[in-house]
């Protein structure tokens, strides 16, 4: 396993991260923890959840993933084995998440009643990144559309200006409950003012962001890449496989039985006009050279100079197992060079 520094931090992370998102729905307890005791064996010290999952969100299995976390750690007494982050959701009007039954929002009393649930829900003392899930001010989901659209992102009465949300994270840092702070879901203008925010204030300084990033959505190339690089906020890059799309096996309509997009019918963001074509293409492109589908895609993602992090999600072992060890595989000059000419023709179909 290959290990890198997590923003300007001491810790150093797993280029593959452990996504969990699924257990409390789609996986079992078991199941969780068999994933968790492969994926330590494999070198791998990084584990992502949020007080939203499982997935989809729903009032009664909010937090179901950090309690199967939280009961593995109790199980196995291994919390230092593992780096962890979760995520405080964003802008939302979800009732199920605060004990007044409003909406959320990124303030200073959501936020210690956020971190405070899913440390005890955790069963452990500390969260070493705790992450903003999505913005608390409009915008389109995911932050980085490929086409403006002024309602998507007009501005709120009730926004939480971003030097508030770093005094109410600096609070939590400074009483030892978390560690290291992030984002995700934002944009170019959203992660920089965070930065500047942090320095001029003296508050915690973001140190990583969680965005979409796959063959089908490089949206994160225009603007957030060299932000990554040149202010040492590195992407933990979600839905590498374009929730399952990028293996193929939704093709031609196919819906395989236990599938999340089978399941739940929440695929959407990856059926968009041109996506099937080129997802036939890349996976085309893949069998040419001789690969597994699934492991290129993966291994575009992970050797990104920006990527700090590669969060992978499975719902068996064998998908896990598959996907860990795309950590082994490189992608020679000539075929990244057929990906990016690929990527010059169907550009960004899912953003």
């Amino acid at each position: 396993m290959e290990y890198r520094r997590l923003g300007r931090t001491d810790l150093n992370v797993s280029a593959i991260c452990l996504g969990t998102m699924t257990w409390g729905q789609q996986n079992t307890q078991a199941e969780g923890f068999a994933q968790m005791d492969y994926a330590l064996e494999q070198g791998i010290n990084f584990f992502d959840t949020a007080e939203m999952y499982s997935i989809p969100p729903k009032a009664e299995t909010q937090g179901a993933t950090e309690r199967i976390i939280g009961n593995w750690f109790k199980e196995r007494g291994n919390r230092d084995k593992v780096i962890l982050a979760s995520k405080i959701v964003g802008r939302s009007g979800n009732d199920w998440y605060r004990d007044d039954k409003g909406p959320t929002r990124v303030n200073r009393w959501q936020v210690k009643e956020a971190v405070d649930k899913s440390l005890k829900r955790l069963q452990t003392d500390h969260i070493d990144l705790y992450q903003i899930h999505f913005p608390d001010r409009p915008v389109p989901w995911g932050s980085n559309p490929t086409r403006f659209s002024k309602a998507s992102f007009e501005k709120a009465a009730d926004e939480t200006p971003i030097a508030e949300q770093l005094d109410a994270f600096a609070e939590i840092v400074k009483a030892g409950k978390v560690r290291h702070i992030g984002l995700s879901n934002e944009s170019a203008w959203g992660t920089m003012r965070f930065v500047t925010a942090s320095e001029a204030h003296g508050t915690p300084r973001v140190q990583s962001i969680q965005n979409a990033y796959n063959l089908l959505n490089r949206t994160y190339e225009t603007a957030l890449a060299e932000i990554a690089l040149r202010e040492d906020v590195g992407l933990l890059a979600y839905s590498p496989l374009a929730q399952g799309f990028l293996t193929g096996k939704y093709l031609d309509g196919a819906l395989p039985a236990g599938a999340r997009t089978t399941l739940f019918d929440r695929g959407q963001r990856y059926q968009t006009a041109g996506a099937e074509t080129a997802i036939k293409r890349y996976i085309a492109l893949a069998r040419e050279a001789g690969l597994d589908p699934a492991q290129m895609a993966l291994t575009f993602v992970t050797s990104r100079s920006f990527v700090t992090s590669n969060i992978i999600g499975a719902t068996s072992m064998e998908q896990l197992k598959t996907d860990i060890a795309s950590i082994h595989v490189t992608l020679p000059a000539d075929l990244e060079a057929r990906i990016d000419a690929i990527h010059q023709e169907v550009g960004n179909p899912c953003p």
